[in-house]
């Protein structure tokens, strides 16, 4: 039976919930030092995920930036970068985005509809996979495992963080909470509507609470609910 990969959900979040404000940048909710530690953490992982909707509105490179950190991932016999997967149900993705540019190797989930159009818009580019007729989580942490991913750092967006969360897919959660209120209701949020497991008196198990400069970490344990 294939093992599936150890999932880290990890979000930089406003006090009242917000990833991002409704401006077209970005919007630093982190700073330098919790920057580096998501790095840090970057560094630890065989793959790193983020949504087709966060690779078109962030631009992002999702790199490990850290010289030391990728020599030493060479040093232990692994890639200097973590894989990088995205996952598109529409196979809207364009080729000149810097995801495709930059790091290693990459890798793309999607469903039979759209297989074709994303393989022949990265051709050459990244390995392109479909899951069938619709997207299953499952099933792609089943395909990551049959890669050998033995650790999986999901970055977002708000969608996909829910759905790990709803489905009680995720094994740690990471968040930084940032002293910003953003307040806007046309915002992305890190977390939306769901039935989440156990219900609104399920607690989850804190694993650890700190401060990084003005920011506060916060780890926990999503599938120990009590």
């Amino acid at each position: 039976m294939t093992t599936r990969p150890y999932v880290l959900l990890s979000a930089a979040m406003s006090v009242d919930g917000y990833l991002d404000d409704a401006s077209p940048k970005r919007l630093l909710l982190s700073n330098a030092a919790d920057f580096d530690r998501v790095d840090e953490v970057r560094a630890s992982c065989d793959a790193i995920l983020i949504g087709a909707t966060t690779v078109r509105r962030d631009n992002p490179r999702l790199l490990v930036n850290s010289a030391e950190r990728r020599a030493k991932r060479i040093a232990e016999g692994r890639s200097e970068y973590p894989l990088k997967i995205t996952v598109t149900r529409t196979g809207d993705l364009s080729s000149d985005l810097n995801f495709w540019h930059h790091g290693g190797a990459k890798l793309v989930f999607t469903v039979d509809e759209a297989v074709e159009k994303a393989r022949a818009t990265l051709d050459g580019l990244a390995d392109v996979v479909s899951v069938g007729p619709k997207l299953d989580w499952g099933l792609v942490l089943d395909e990551l495992g049959r890669r050998d991913i033995g650790r999986l750092m999901v970055e977002g967006g708000g969608t996909i963080h829910t759905q790990f969360m709803a489905q009680n897919l995720a094994d740690e959660l990471h968040l930084a909470v940032a002293p910003l209120l953003v307040g806007q209701p046309t915002a992305p949020r890190f977390l939306g509507a769901a039935d989440y497991p156990g219900g609104t008196t399920a607690r989850m198990r804190l694993l650890e609470a700190r401060t990084v400069g003005d920011v506060v970490l916060l780890r926990y344990a999503p599938g120990e609910r009590s």
